[in-house]
């Protein structure tokens, strides 16, 4: 008998199986992928026949509205994903989540001044993909010895995601750090990558030969390659499964099979087939985990697509509950159907615990049920379907599916939940976009997640999964379509336009305004030609009025717009309501050394000049009038060009008795006759000049 162990963490990756599901769903024409979506001749060829088609770089196509771009695991610089935003495509970027940390810890690092340094190959795209996140500035290199001639103060150090643990901590360890130096250590190889890497390591020490299944270009089936080769000497490179020769593989009894994240398991499977066509032995594939047994689970499929590859699938010697298994009905009766298990014996089903109505027709056919009992040995159908439910449920997950799990406790590195009989782990630093602090607050709470990881196999039923790469989806698709409205928006006016705006909020310096969903600012000083305190007084909110939009910051994003400029200024009226000669009435609003000036209305003021306050003389207008008082005067001057106002109290006074005869009249002193005469040029100033084209207001401010 030929024994075949593959490796438990072979094929396809999470987010290798995500890239390539969400290839397979493109239909119709102008479906691109930037570059190969895997090093897989095979399946890069199945693509190419659904009419899918691969480019180089993002200027090889000129695109259209409704094209869509589907971005690889392995990642991009960050000035493609600038270029395809600007051209309008349907974006479907499938980058590894750790990659996707690799590129945000190089932006990050190199926004603070680190030096960027990549552990890796240098042409692998994905190592491409990730210096374009630091403008191309990164040393990449696989020599501790050029490691250690950095000059830089400051160092980043990540490393390709499929590279070599051993390699890099070899590089690390000889890596001579100058402790004055600042330096960050990423080890960001994949945790898939670490295990198919020991994994190899430690099944190639055990096999008589080993097949390394893999691309050509692919670099983790290279690494495979190279880990097998140091503990096996009878190490097979197969790109291509029919075009092996099988037949150098008869006299080896313990054959190992590797494959990295690129190979498919169909690969896998039609090596399978082809050994069983060159031996007349039993050939019986096994995972590293069972060795020599295989459990009826971990082969579901290996017998129904391989009938030819798998004579006969063994039986577990122990059953337990909750396995699955495969029997074949021996007779049907009333009370349900007998099963035969081979050297086990027959087993009788309750039909209660069927799903289907079985009659003799159905003898001799094969159906799955559940170990749910032993001691003795009871079996269910009923029970098989729920598993199989919830396993579908899980693959769903698998392949992306956003699940809802509710948080009951607490571990030191994250939640801790329940789904479908899988335990859900949620590390700390993918609960939210930030890093979350009190894990406790989280328990008894609902969390929507997406499968990072998910173990199936063995006891150990997990799934390790994160909500922050839901977040950062959602946010990025906001934010996308934020930044379209706002290109939008600014494409689309310019200062002196008119618009309608709708306030929102007041703050104590404007009123933000909604214009056609983007929040422009009207100043306080913007809404009214007389002033105001609180925006309230002049508009409301949730209210539709007309605005005039004054400064654009495209920069920025800010637009100031106003009010007041689309309303009649209080002066514009005066000469239709007044004239000279009126008699008005008013309140003093301030006193100067030359007046005082009254306020007529809101926004119109008068000055009375101290010589127009009494038939006496006063030396200041406050030996008369005090602030807040109520008085009446006539008009004797209106400017409405230069918003001014001369009033008199004393026109409204009566006359003084006739003054004494010139020889009895005392002398006046020098020093008041100064003033008089002081006060008869301010008032003749300030008819005659416009004060620069100030208003009553400025003045008043200005004094």
């Amino acid at each position: 008998m030929i024994e075949i162990v593959k490796g438990k963490y072979s094929g396809f990756c999470f987010g290798v199986k995500r890239a390539i599901d969400q290839a397979k769903k493109l239909t119709g024409k102008n479906n691109y992928i930037l570059g190969e979506i895997i090093h897989n001749e095979l399946v890069n060829e199945d693509l190419r026949k659904r009419g899918i088609v691969t480019i180089e770089k993002v200027d090889d196509v000129e695109f259209k509205d409704g094209d869509t771009l589907l971005i690889r695991t392995h990642g991009e610089p960050k000035i493609t994903f600038n270029k395809v935003k600007n051209a309008n495509v349907n974006l479907i970027d499938c980058t590894c989540p750790f990659v996707k940390d690799i590129q945000k810890i190089v932006a990050e690092h190199y926004e603070k001044g680190y030096k960027i340094i990549i552990i890796g190959n240098a042409n692998h795209p994905e190592v491409v993909g990730i210096n374009g996140w630091c403008e191309n500035s990164a040393l990449i290199t696989e020599s501790a010895e050029e490691l250690s001639k950095v000059s830089e103060d400051k160092l980043c150090i990540v490393v390709q995601t499929t590279y070599s643990e051993q390699k890099f901590d070899e590089i690390i360890k000889n890596f001579n750090i100058d402790k004055s130096k600042t330096v960050d250590i990423f080890k960001t190889i994949c945790y898939t990558t670490t295990k198919r890497q020991s994994e190899a390591d430690e099944l190639s020490k055990s096999c008589e030969a080993v097949i390394v299944l893999g691309g050509a270009n692919s670099n983790n089936t290279q690494k495979l390659y190279d880990i097998c080769q140091k503990n096996c000497k009878n190490v097979f490179r197969v790109v291509d499964p029919s075009l092996f020769n099988y037949e150098k593989m008869k006299n080896y009894k313990r054959i190992g099979i590797v494959f990295g994240a690129s190979t498919p398991i169909e690969q896998f499977q039609e090596v399978i087939s082809n050994m069983a066509n060159i031996t007349e032995e039993n050939v019986t594939p096994v995972t590293m985990e069972e060795q020599t047994v295989v459990e009826a689970s971990e082969v579901k499929e290996v017998k129904s697509e391989f009938e030819a590859a798998v004579d006969k699938i063994r039986t577990p010697r122990n059953y337990k509950p909750g396995q699955i298994v495969k029997a074949t009905i021996s007779s049907v009766n009333d009370d349900g159907i007998t099963l035969s298990l081979g050297q086990k014996g027959d087993i009788d089903i309750a039909k209660s615990e069927l799903l289907n109505e079985y009659t003799k027709e159905s003898i001799n056919t094969e159906i799955r049920v559940m170990v749910i009992g032993k001691n003795p040995l009871k079996l269910s159908e009923k029970a098989m379907e729920k598993v199989m439910k919830a396993e579908a449920e899980i693959d769903e997950v698998r392949n992306g599916k956003i699940f809802e799990v509710e948080i009951t406790a607490t571990n030191k590195g994250g939640l801790l939940g329940e789904y479908n009989g899988y335990q859900v782990f949620v590390p700390s630093s993918q609960i939210k976009l930030g890093f979350a602090k009190d894990l406790e607050k989280y328990v008894g709470k609902k969390l929507r997640l997406k499968a990072e990881k998910i173990e199936a196999k063995g006891p150990r039923r997990q799934i390790v999964a994160s909500q922050r790469v839901i977040l950062v989806e959602e946010k990025e698709a906001r934010d996308a379509i934020k930044a379209a409205k706002e290109a939008e928006f600014f494409g689309s006016i310019q200062e002196g336009d008119i618009i309608l705006g709708t306030p929102v909020r007041f703050a104590p310096f404007g009123a933000f305004v909604d214009v056609n969903g983007f929040d422009c600012l009207a100043h306080i000083s913007d809404l009214s030609w007389t002033g105001c305190k609180d925006c309230a007084e002049v508009l409301e909110l949730n209210k539709q009025y007309e605005f005039i939009i004054l400064k654009i910051d495209t920069e920025n994003k800010k637009v100031s717009i106003g009010y007041k400029q689309l309303q009649p200024k209080p002066w514009d009226a005066v000469a239709d309501k007044y004239k000279e000669g009126d008699v008005v009435k008013g309140k003093v609003v301030r006193l100067v050394p030359f007046g005082a000036f009254v306020e007529i209305e809101k926004g119109i003021d008068g000055l009375v000049h101290v010589s127009q306050i009494s038939n006496k003389y006063l030396e200041n207008p406050a030996a008369a009038l005090q602030v807040g008082q109520e008085v009446e005067a006539k008009i004797l001057l209106i400017n409405a060009e230069k918003e001014k106002m001369t009033l008199s109290i004393k026109a409204l006074l009566e006359e003084e008795p006739a003054p004494v005869a010139e020889e009895e009249k005392p002398a006046k002193g020098k020093k008041r006759a100064a003033k008089e005469e002081d006060a008869d040029v301010e008032l003749r100033e300030w008819k005659d000049n416009d004060n620069g084209g100030a208003s009553i207001a400025d003045l008043i401010n200005k004094d």
